[in-house]
């Protein structure tokens, strides 16, 4: 732990060193949600920022990567690794805003790992298993974000506190391991902190922030839902055409759209173009009652939509308090 010339807290770690930041909090590339302005803030506060890259829509990347040059503090730009393989020349666009690294999620890393490392940005793999995570370190991986189950959007089946600590024993000290999936405040930066991770990936939190792209009506639905009221399965994707493989399948507040359709799946896929209409026309009409929103199991924890250096500080400050007592606490039993 030390202190920054501006007399703030800030935890060092691993991680912290490798970005160049003061605060091992990333902000988690949230397809539409983790824009260019979201990402100033979360650096600006000491965190990483990491613009979202999603399914690779080349005319918004192009127009936030222009917002972010010539942008002082450090950023990443993450994608769905796949959205490269159908889409090579997004990955030019991002590495021309001089991004400190490139975030891939989902998808075999290497074929772009020689052109992430030529223009000396970091590669951070996202991974679920340590399958994965191998795949991810022998493309050359500099960080490994270890996603748990809890996490909103996409994701597998084992759960925070099972797949950080296995993939912190798989690195073995050769990468930084950050941990992510129902993270939302100092408690949980310091709980991963213990079970050796360097950092924490955070989305559903920051997604309720006043810099967060997202709808306020989504805003106002993750800041209001209690524990336990997301679920996580295939019918949002089914709804929009999207055929993620297995073991994937995407985590969001449940609603009308997700209630009707959970147990009739198949009707669900023989009526998909009806279906994939109507969600649609939901999305773009703002209607929340059938359009998803894409939030962690940490949405019980979360009970305001305040500026996202305002989180980053309160997690901070959360965390070394949570920190102090737990040494202050083996002291006393030493």
């Amino acid at each position: 732990m030390s202190r920054t010339g501006s007399n703030r807290m800030a935890i060092s770690t691993e991680l912290t060193a490798r970005l160049g930041i003061r605060h091992p909090i990333l902000l988690a590339p949230m397809d539409t949600i983790s824009g260019s302005r979201l990402v100033r803030a979360v650096s600006d506060a000491g965190g990483f920022g990491i613009l979202g890259g999603g399914y690779g829509d080349r005319t918004r990347l192009e127009a936030e990567t222009t917002k972010l040059k010539g942008f002082a503090g450090p950023f990443g730009i993450g994608f769905i690794t796949w959205s490269l393989a159908k889409q090579p020349e997004l990955l030019d666009i991002a590495l021309e805003a001089r991004p400190r690294a490139i975030m891939l999620s989902f998808g075999d890393p290497a074929p772009f790992a020689p052109k992430i490392k030529a223009a000396r940005s970091l590669l951070i793999c996202q991974v679920q298993s340590e399958d994965i995570a191998r795949q991810a370190l022998d493309a050359g991986a500099d960080i490994l974000i270890a996603q748990g189950t809890e996490a909103g959007g996409h994701g597998a089946s084992r759960t925070t506190i099972d797949i950080v600590p296995a993939i912190v024993d798989l690195a073995a000290g050769r990468v930084p391991v950050v941990a992510a999936g129902g993270i939302a405040d100092g408690r949980g930066l310091a709980a991963m902190m213990m079970l050796g991770a360097s950092g924490v990936l955070i989305g559903t939190r920051f997604y309720a922030s006043i810099e967060a792209d997202g709808a306020e009506e989504a805003k106002q639905r993750i800041r209001a839902a209690n524990s336990g009221e997301t679920v996580r399965g295939v019918v949002f994707d089914w709804s929009r055409k999207l055929m993620w493989p297995a073991p994937f399948t995407a985590r969001a507040l449940s609603n009308d759209h997700l209630r009707r359709w959970t147990g009739r799946e198949i009707e669900l896929m023989q009526r998909a173009d009806e279906v994939t209409v109507e969600y649609a026309a939901a999305k773009a009409a703002g209607n929340f009652d059938v359009a998803a929103v894409f939030a962690g199991e940490s949405v019980g924890l979360i009970h305001d939509i305040p500026p996202a250096a305002e989180i980053v500080g309160r997690i901070v400050a959360e965390a070394e308090q949570t920190l102090q007592g737990r040494r202050n606490s083996i002291a006393s039993v030493a």
